[in-house]
């Protein structure tokens, strides 16, 4: 049975291995040819010549091509490490507060300073962080359900507002009282404007753009933010348009337009890792969950790709299917054709 494979960057896989990165463990595999054996990124056995080299995106892609597993750093095997994590967000998903790094790392098995370290590089947060951002989430997903703030914020654990606006500060764009009723008394101005990708929807608080979409008007709108005041057009509003219009006409010129986003977590690492990508160029699901240290997360990481609010400023059109074609868009095949079209001609100016 033929197994498919998930598209590798080679030079950046082939980096990683002679570094002998332990953050790629689990994010691809290393068959050497000539020996029969395929290893971890940071197998500490010596390097293999390049040209005799292929990268396997699991295991069982290695094995279908009949290499077998190295005895020394057991790819195949999940690692005492991943375990050790794995254990800790069983411990951190029961607790109200959160416990101390050294009680933590003793219930492991680890060293504090040590576990720490094994737990960013898997999960990309530190456990206290991890445990803040997870109860910012509780309260985030009670108010949008309605929920007052105060119910919200003692549902989470976080024992007093202070300490949730505290922790939410930087992630959260609208005040968090506003998700409890679909942004009230958050004033949000909006314009609909012609494109050569078609009509454009533009939409901002004084924090930052908060919906650019393709073929939706102030209805649409008023259906994500119910109680929000909509205010068409205006001077301070005019600029920030101007902007954005041309950050869609020349998709990939670098440009600061701030933006009033918010999500959970996850969410929120997957569009700072789209952010990342260099305009013309393209990345699969699999290596967006790799890159934020998620590589087992490949569904979630296509769903929170699909919860983006601001196309091209965060730029969903990057991301591709494993087997190269284009996949789908929000808006529509041909747009995303364009605009990565748009992408490559510019990188060649």
């Amino acid at each position: 049975m033929k197994v498919a494979q998930t598209e590798i960057d080679d030079d950046r896989a082939w980096r990683a291995v002679l570094a002998r990165d332990r953050a790629f463990d689990g994010c691809f595999v290393t068959g050497v040819l000539t020996t029969g054996i395929y290893c971890r990124p940071s197998c500490s056995a010596r390097h293999p010549r390049r040209e005799n080299v292929r990268f396997f995106s699991e295991p069982a892609g290695a094995e279908a091509t009949g290499l077998r597993p190295c005895l020394r750093c057991r790819p195949n095997e999940v690692s005492r490490d991943e375990e050790a994590v794995s254990r800790a967000l069983e411990l951190l998903a029961d607790v109200e507060e959160a416990p101390a790094l050294a009680q933590l790392a003793e219930r492991v098995g680890y060293s504090p300073a040590h576990f720490q370290r094994v737990f960013k590089r898997a999960v990309g947060l530190s456990p206290t962080e991890y445990l803040r951002a997870r109860r910012v989430d509780v309260a985030v997903n009670a108010l949008s359900a309605g929920s007052s703030v105060t119910d919200a914020v003692y549902e989470a654990g976080f024992g007093a507002s202070s300490r949730f606006y505290e922790a939410s500060e930087g992630r959260m764009g609208m005040a968090p009282s506003a998700w409890r009723d679909g942004g009230r008394g958050v004033t949000i101005r909006w314009a609909s404007v012609p494109t050569t990708l078609g009509q454009m929807l533009v939409a901002a608080t004084d924090k930052g753009v908060c919906r650019l979409s393709f073929a939706e008007g102030r209805e649409d709108l008023a259906a994500r933010f119910a109680n929000a005041r909509l205010v068409e057009g205006g001077e301070a509003f005019a600029s920030l348009l101007e902007q954005v219009v041309s950050a869609v006409e020349r998709p990939g010129v670098s440009r600061a337009i701030p933006l009033d986003v918010q999500g959970t977590a996850f969410q929120e690492a997957v569009w700072r890792e789209l952010q990342r990508i260099p305009p013309g160029e393209t990345r699969t699901y699999a290596q967006i969950a790799a890159g934020i240290g998620r590589p087992g997360a490949v569904r979630a990481a296509g769903s929170a790709n699909g919860a983006n609010n601001v196309a091209v400023l965060i730029p969903c059109h990057r991301v591709i299917r494993s087997d190269g074609s284009v996949g789908g868009y929000a808006y529509g095949e041909e747009i995303k054709r364009e605009l990565l079209r748009r992408e490559a001609d510019q990188t060649k100016l």
